[in-house]
Order: structure tokens, then C-alpha cells, then sequence
């Protein structure tokens, strides 16, 4: 349901409205035609707006964002009967995030269901897309919901993937097929793997090779890239190569390079099209 909303490309409007009057601070997020309500605000900010927003004290779904490592953004991805204590809760506990999104319904019609049902699908959609470093340990499994619970839910979810790249969290969405026209190809000792470039960077397209041997220069982001992608699954030993299970998303074409490499590697010289 939600790859076909966001297949049709209807237009619709967002609102932002800043309480505070101070853009970095407290942001309320609002769709057209739509029962929830998101809240965007920087940690620091998190007792000021628990003592003025009552949308806390509902149940929700939120994602902690922090530093990126390895230039991807890190995120944690939860749910909770009172969205304020949760976090208060991580605030405490929890080192690495510096901004929070947390999304509501205006109406209370979630439930404790509903919230985890969407909790679940983030997380899927969070890996699937490989573009943030994902703090949860382990993956939610969805609830048992009936065909109308489900439905509901699943409508939620949509109209916050239409509201979340509008405040800069981008990494729900799984690559998507680009045309054989501006497929890249880089060959390197004795792999083979093809990509192509999109707004936000490189995807390098499932079934693409890379080296299983790393140089002993090969910089440490890159060699952490690697060793994430096989502790993940998006990499597996397939005969002499590793081999990409799925499409992977790299912020430049330079890092998608050097994975495939295992080593230092200029991306645009690596990648080349059809003609060379």
C-alpha cells in the first residue's frame, strides 16, 4: 500500500509550524487531510516540550536521530503508550541522539497495535534501504492486526513517509530500479558490479560483485562499510566474490567503489557506462 501512494506522486501540502518561533527548536508537523501529528525537536528541548505539548502524552512511534558514522545518519526507531516518557526514558539511557521525530494521532485512535505495527514496518524499511547506521538491536515483529486494523495502520504510516523527507529523514525509502540507460559498471580484479546514481548518491544494483580481500590501506570507514554489509546480510560469500543480496545505497560513488574494491578507490573513474 505504501509503494503504490507513493508511486502515484499526488501532490499535497505540509505544514510546519514553530512555536517557539526558533526553527532549530520545537516544529509541529501537519498534513492535509490527515488525523496524525508529528513533533520534531532537538534533545535539549525535550523537558520544555513534554511540559507543553499534551500530544506526548499519546501513543506513537518515534525515531532518534544522531550524529551519522560512516556518513549515514543514526536512528533509532521505537513506539510507546506515552511518547513523553519513552523518551525521557532514553534520555537517560541512551548517548549517541541529538533529535528525536515522534508521530501521534490527533483523534487517539492508535493503539498500542497500531504503533507497533508501524514501529515493525520502519524498521523493515530502515534496513531494507541501507542509508542510516539502525540502533535497534533487534527487528519488532509485527502484531496480529484484522484486515481493517491493518489497513489503518498501514494508511498512518504512508502519510508519515510523506512528512518525514520533508524534516530531512530520507532513509525509509527502498532504492528503486533505475532504466539500463544510466547503469554504471565497474570492473576490478575479477568482479564485476553495476550501479547507478540517484539524488541522495549510488546504488550499487543486488547480484553486483565485490573483492573479499581488502588492501592493507584500505581506509577504516570503508573497511567498516564492508564488515557491516556482511554482518547484515546485504553481502555473502558466493564463490571467489562476495556477491550483494539486495540493492545497497552509498552516499558517494567513491565509497560504493571502494567496497567493491576493498580498498581506496576513485569512484568516478572506477564507474563507467555502457560506451567506457
Amino acid at each position: 500500500m505504501v509503494a503504490d501512494i507513493k508511486a502515484n506522486a499526488l501532490p499535497y501540502s505540509v505544514r510546519i509550524f514553530l512555536p517557539t518561533g526558533n526553527p532549530e527548536g520545537l516544529r509541529i508537523i501537519e498534513k492535509s487531510n490527515w488525523s496524525g501529528v508529528g513533533l520534531a525537536f532537538p534533545r535539549s528541548g525535550l523537558n520544555a516540550a513534554n511540559r507543553a505539548r499534551t500530544e506526548l502524552k499519546s501513543s506513537g512511534v518515534y525515531v532518534l536521530l544522531g550524529p551519522p558514522t560512516d556518513k549515514l545518519p543514526r536512528a533509532y526507531i521505537g513506539e510507546s503508550d506515552e511518547l513523553g516518557t519513552r523518551l525521557l526514558h532514553h534520555d537517560a539511557k541512551k548517548d549517541f541522539w541529538n533529535l528525536v521525530v515522534a508521530f501521534t494521532s490527533k483523534d487517539q485512535n492508535l493503539n498500542k497495535a497500531h504503533v507497533r505495527h508501524v514501529e515493525a514496518r520502519l524498521v523493515q524499511l530502515a534496513a531494507a534501504g541501507g542509508r542510516c547506521d539502525l540502533e535497534n538491536l533487534a527487528n519488532p515483529s509485527e502484531p496480529s492486526l484484522s484486515d481493517a486494523d491493518k489497513a489503518d495502520a498501514e494508511l498512518f504510516l504512508a502519510d508519515m513517509l510523506l512528512c518525514l523527507p520533508v524534516l530531512g529523514v530520507d532513509f525509509f525509502e527502498t532504492p528503486q530500479e533505475e532504466d539500463e540507460i544510466s547503469l554504471q559498471i565497474m570492473e576490478t580484479k575479477g568482479v564485476r558490479a553495476t550501479g547507478y546514481e540517484d539524488a541522495k548518491g549510488f546504488i550499487v544494483k543486488k547480484g553486483s560483485q565485490a573483492v573479499t580481500e581488502e588492501t592493507p590501506s584500505i581506509p577504516d570507514h570503508i573497511h567498516k562499510k564492508r564488515a557491516s554489509l556482511l554482518d547484515d546480510g546485504f553481502l555473502e560469500v558466493a564463490g571467489d566474490a562476495f556477491r550483494f543480496t539486495r540493492n545497497v545505497h552509498f552516499p558517494s560513488l567513491s565509497q560504493a567503489a571502494g567496497v567493491v574494491a576493498g580498498g581506496s578507490s576513485g569512484g568516478p573513474a572506477m564507474w563507467k557506462n555502457g560506451e567506457g
